[in-house]
């Protein structure tokens, strides 16, 4: 049996660690990219996002100012219970968690009729879905205003293909790569429904950036759109240079045979993610 103090206790950790955290498979794709970079300019931006990674490492302080929205997402296996209010856990977790690591709040009442700051970067947005196997992993993304509303979401028709896949994200990239702090992880989603394509976009982030997909076609797909990406030139910062991207991952899934949605969700230089496994 799972608690929801199980899962509270997780998104702790989890928070503690994204904010002040580099995830290891960026800072080495950013060390990587800084020994192929030909722009002089790109090359001091990466060096000068790496030193922040190092200071923020050390002193434990946050890697951006922008320490986001807390996006939970508790894999629950198949031959577990969950207790408890999950919502109201992970809430008070994440209250706690920037509180105690003096985090920025960056949550507003209603995004319509009352656009105040709660003062506790709550609520959180919270997901519960169900895997294989015992006990639960649960996600946790610190996403920033930048890179999130670098977004895109189209739905095209099944004749765009996979030219209007590649043709629809380089163009988001290219309209708004800049406004999401590059180099940027590009997350895409191809299939589900309207609902549900921009949720594969957002959990293709969680995907280790130097893992090769074990599905031929996709890893084919992701490698042709970084360099598609890449040579647009926008370059670390939107200064100009070779890494516009880190890495480009893709997560596809079923549709209607009428259908073919297509979402981007962009990961800033800043990507902040960590995974927590709980035991029953």
């Amino acid at each position: 049996m799972i608690t929801s103090a199980d899962i509270a206790r997780a998104v702790t950790a989890a928070v503690g660690e994204a904010a002040v955290t580099l995830r290891p498979d960026a800072y080495a794709a950013m060390r990587k990219a800084l020994s192929t970079e030909r722009s002089e300019r790109g090359r001091r931006v990466l060096e000068q996002l790496l030193a922040n990674a190092d200071i923020a490492m050390a002193d434990s302080v946050p890697l951006c100012q922008d320490t986001g929205t807390v996006w939970a997402w508790v894999e629950l296996g198949e031959n577990e219970s969950l207790t408890g209010d999950v919502q109201s856990a992970v809430d008070r977790a994440v209250e706690e968690s920037y509180a105690r690591h003096k985090l920025r709040m960056s949550v507003a009442r209603d995004a319509l009729f009352d656009r105040s700051n709660t003062g506790t970067n709550t609520p959180a947005f919270v997901e519960v879905t169900s895997r294989t196997g015992a006990g639960a992993t649960v996600h946790v993304m610190l996403k920033g205003g930048g890179s999130d509303n670098s977004s895109a979401l189209a739905m095209l028709e099944p004749g765009d293909g996979m030219a209007g896949v590649e043709r629809f994200v380089l163009e988001t990239v290219q309209a708004k790569a800049t406004g999401a702090c590059p180099p940027v992880v590009v997350g895409v989603g191809v299939g589900g429904s309207f609902d549900k394509v921009a949720g594969l976009a957002k959990k293709a982030l969680l995907g280790s950036l130097d893992e090769v997909s074990a599905d031929p076609e996709i890893a084919a797909l992701e490698q042709r759109l970084l360099a598609q990406v890449n040579a647009t030139g926008i370059g670390p910062a939107g200064l100009g240079g070779d890494t516009t991207a880190l890495a480009v991952k893709v997560k596809t899934a079923p549709c209607h045979i009428a259908a073919l949605p297509v979402a981007v969700n962009m990961g800033c230089s800043a990507v902040r993610t960590a995974t927590v496994e709980v035991t029953g």
